[in-house]
């Protein structure tokens, strides 16, 4: 079976990143560390480092290779919350040297983009009543952090 990863490439400071990102997220490990042992266009022998990780349920790769693209908003990772509590422990730990955007979307500190979510948003916007789901939508559409609360008064009317 083929196996599928995301890749992230990091200018610097790789290792704290992937070491921060699996610390926050339950689940999570890193499996391995490793420096490319032949010189490459990034730079001589062990300059360049890999890594691979996991994120809950989802594999990913990163190498530490120098100034290339930054990251954008055309890849983010979406952290599905079950509570409150688990969107604002992720949220503060995230914006921390980041910044924060409209409809729980931030950069952490690596300009990674985030979308730190609850559950709950995609069950209500799902809801058959598309009233319901409207009011919900607006709601959604004026928040930064999502708010649990918030998007049920939403849904109530």
């Amino acid at each position: 079976m083929m196996k599928v990863a995301q890749h992230l490439w990091f200018e610097k400071d790789m290792q704290a990143a992937v070491n921060f990102y699996t610390s926050l997220i339950p689940g999570s490990s890193v499996e391995w560390v490793s420096a490319i042992p032949a010189d490459n266009p990034s730079g001589p022998a062990g300059s360049v480092q890999l890594a691979g990780f996991t994120l809950g349920d989802q594999r990913y790769m990163a190498i530490e290779a120098g100034p290339l693209d930054p990251f954008n908003h055309a890849f983010s990772i979406i952290v599905e919350c079950e509570t409150q509590a688990e969107i604002d422990r992720l949220w503060d730990a995230l914006k921390e040297g980041g910044s924060i955007e409209h409809c729980g979307w931030l950069r952490d500190r690596w300009g990674l983009s985030w979308q730190i979510t609850p559950k709950r948003l995609g069950e209500l916007m799902n809801d058959p009543d598309p009233a319901r789901a409207k009011r919900v939508t607006e709601a959604m559409l004026k928040m930064i952090k999502f708010d649990i609360a918030g998007l049920e008064a939403a849904a109530k009317g």
